[in-house]
C-alpha cells in the first residue's frame, strides 16, 4: 500500500516540476470566472443563448477531466520516453491496483473542478449533493482520457493527436440533445452520454439515480477495461 501511494504522489512531483504541465493545473480554474461571469455577460447581449445555458455547463464541466487528463496522460507518457516503465514493471506489486492509485490524483482534481465550477455558476440552483453525485461521475472522464492515450500513443507526438481524437468520445454525446428523442439512445455507448443528461435532469429538477448510476457502471467499466489493456503493454 504504502508503495502505491508513494508513486501516486511521485507522479504530482513531476506534474509541478514541469512548467509545461503547471499551465494546465490552471486552467480549471480560469474556467470558474470565464462560466461566473464572461457567459452571463455574453448571454445578456444575446439573448438566443439562453436555450444553450445547459449546453455550456455541460461542455463546461468537463474541462477539469480534460485539463488533469492531459497532465497525467503526458506523465505515462513521459515514461516510456524515459524507459521508467520497465522500472515500475519490477515492483512487487499488483499492476493492476498500480496502475489505479495513480489516476486516483487526477480524478478527484477533475471531480473537485466540476464541483467548484456548479457552484459559481449563476444561472440555476442546484441541489448540493446532486453536484457532488454528479462531479462525481464526470470526474471520470479523466482516467478515461489517460487511458485513452497512454494505450494508444507510444510517443508525445503522437500522444497529442490522441488527445485531440479523444474530443469525439468525449463530447459527441451532446448531440443526443439536438436530435429526436427515438435517435439520441445511438450516443449510449459513449460514457459521457449518461454524464450529461444526468446534469440535464439535476437543472430540470429530476431525480438523477438512474442515469448517475448508469454512467458510474459505464465509465468504471470501460476504465477498468482500459486499464487491463494498459498494464499488459505498458510495464514491458
Amino acid at each position: 500500500m504504502q508503495k502505491l501511494i508513494k508513486a501516486a504522489i511521485n507522479d504530482l512531483r513531476l506534474v509541478f516540476r514541469d512548467n509545461s504541465l503547471k499551465v494546465f493545473l490552471a486552467l480549471p480554474l480560469i474556467t470558474l470566472p470565464v462560466i461566473r461571469y464572461g457567459i452571463p455577460y455574453v448571454v445578456g447581449q444575446y439573448e438566443i443563448l439562453n436555450d444553450y445555458i445547459a449546453i455550456i455547463l455541460m461542455l463546461a464541466t468537463m474541462q477539469g477531466s480534460v485539463a488533469f487528463g492531459f497532465i497525467y496522460s503526458m506523465v505515462l507518457i513521459d515514461e516510456k520516453d524515459t524507459s521508467v516503465n520497465t522500472v515500475y514493471g519490477v515492483l512487487p506489486v499488483s499492476k493492476f491496483w498500480f496502475t489505479v492509485f495513480r489516476l486516483i490524483p487526477p480524478y478527484l482534481f477533475a471531480a473537485n473542478a466540476t464541483f467548484l465550477l456548479l457552484l459559481v455558476e449563476p444561472f440555476y440552483s442546484l441541489p448540493i449533493a446532486s453536484v457532488f453525485i454528479y462531479s462525481a461521475i464526470a470526474g471520470l472522464a479523466s482516467p478515461f482520457m489517460i487511458m485513452f492515450v497512454a494505450n494508444f500513443a507510444s510517443n508525445k507526438i503522437e500522444a497529442m493527436t490522441w488527445q485531440k481524437l479523444f474530443n469525439t468520445p468525449l463530447y459527441l454525446p451532446i448531440l443526443s440533445f439536438f436530435v429526436p428523442a427515438s435517435i439520441s439512445f445511438i450516443f449510449v455507448i459513449f460514457p459521457t452520454y449518461w454524464v450529461y443528461h444526468s446534469l440535464d435532469l439535476i437543472i430540470k429538477g429530476g431525480g438523477i439515480w438512474l442515469y448517475a448510476i448508469a454512467g458510474l457502471i459505464h465509465n468504471v467499466l470501460v476504465i477498468t477495461l482500459m486499464v487491463r489493456r494498459f498494464i499488459r503493454g505498458h510495464f514491458k
